[in-house]
């Protein structure tokens, strides 16, 4: 396959919006994933294989990239191992294949995440927007928030009640951390459904009640997730 690198459109996508880089040898995962990431605000190169995507990066720089596992030639393992030597860029690993030992191998690379084929583009675009979030907190933040007698862990999105740890949905732990990132800051109900896979004003109503039943002594008089009228809602944490 000749190697080849393209900037997918401009459109209404900003000049400082995030720049993603997709390596994958399949042309149709490629062209699928940057006209979705596109659509939803992001700017957008492919590569089709390691050395293109090499060539690629000695020219611009990306704040996140997207990397297929089973490639001809380099593979997406030794891609990331060779970057992880070299630079701190975000990297989300997609592979064909499910087993448990090959997630494990991705994520010991330092991938900050791993996604099997085939995948929902909306849960890829989750945990996008995620590790991007993560990264964009502040040198010197905190790494845990403290809410009476809980603990919430943000980049491991782990929550305890004292050494006792609770159960929390994805959907739960990525509410918990969007709070977190700005504690004491109220929170639009749109900007909290943004980011889940629906959408859905009204699915973040029904996630902030069973995270009050899962945080508060008395959910029906919340002491730290608290609806502000007209703004949405806000964790006070300690």
């Amino acid at each position: 396959m000749t190697a080849r690198a393209h900037a997918t459109g401009e459109g209404a996508v900003t000049d400082n919006a995030p720049h993603i880089l997709v390596v994958d040898d399949d042309q149709r995962i490629r062209d699928l994933l940057a006209r979705y990431l596109q659509e939803n605000g992001y700017r957008i190169t492919t590569a089709d294989n390691a050395a293109s995507a090499r060539a690629t990066m000695r020219g611009l720089a990306f704040d996140l990239i997207v990397l297929d596992i089973m490639m001809p030639g380099e593979s997406g393992i030794e891609l990331a191992q060779a970057l992880r030597a070299e630079l701190d860029v975000p990297i989300l690993m997609l592979s064909a294949r499910t087993e448990p030992d090959q997630r494990i191998e991705g994520l010991e690379t330092g991938a900050d995440d791993y996604l099997a084929k085939p995948f929902e583009p909306r849960e890829l675009l989750l945990r996008l927007r995620n590790i991007l979030s993560r990264r964009k907190r502040a040198p010197g933040a905190r790494d845990t928030i403290a809410m009476g007698e809980f603990t919430f862990h943000i980049k491991r999105g782990e929550l305890k009640r004292q050494d006792q740890t609770v159960r929390l949905t994805e959907r739960e732990r990525d509410l918990l951390r969007q709070f977190a990132d700005q504690p004491g800051i109220p929170i639009s109900r749109l900007d909290l459904a943004r980011q889940g896979t629906d959408g859905s004003e009204r699915a973040v109503d029904v996630q902030i009640n069973r995270l009050r039943q899962k945080l508060e002594a008395d959910p029906g008089n919340p002491v730290y997730l608290q609806t502000v009228r007209g703004k949405g809602y806000i964790l006070y944490a300690e």
